[in-house]
């Protein structure tokens, strides 16, 4: 099934495989937010056990050097893109206070970004992933 819009992560390359799985995760989870229709409905099992709602559509995650993740970051920007950032000062930091008041004190020309997430129509998000690669 092709969907109008799509959700993309974009991953720094250089990272630690653990860093790029958990800053997967916690981007994906601020994307889960963007609009009431970018999560499904719960599932449920034949036992009636009910499981969380996942996103309604695939995840597509690339990888970057930092001037492509630099380069994607003011794209999306400039589109207003739903999106969510993850800094290389927030493996330092642990509680959402202190996660949110890092980034605060950085201009976003100056973030040192390790991983972003977008969503938005598939002709925005593809222009703001162009020349990126796939991760793996």
């Amino acid at each position: 099934m092709r969907f109008d819009t799509k959700i993309a992560v974009i991953v720094r390359s250089d990272l630690a495989d653990w860093q790029k799985l958990n800053v997967t995760a916690f981007l994906s989870s601020g994307l889960a937010h963007a609009t009431d229709e970018i999560v499904g409905k719960p599932y449920e099992d034949a036992s009636g056990n009910v499981y969380l709602p996942m996103f309604r559509e695939p995840v597509l995650v690339y990888t970057a050097d930092t001037p492509a993740l630099t380069r994607t970051h003011a794209r999306a920007l400039s589109r207003d893109l739903p999106m969510s950032l993850y800094t290389e000062e927030l493996f330092a930091t642990d509680n959402e206070d202190d996660n949110r008041a890092t980034v605060r004190a950085v201009d976003a020309d100056a973030l040192n970004l390790v991983g972003l997430a977008v969503y938005g129509s598939r002709s925005q998000v593809d222009k703001v992933t162009k020349g990126l690669r796939l991760h793996g």
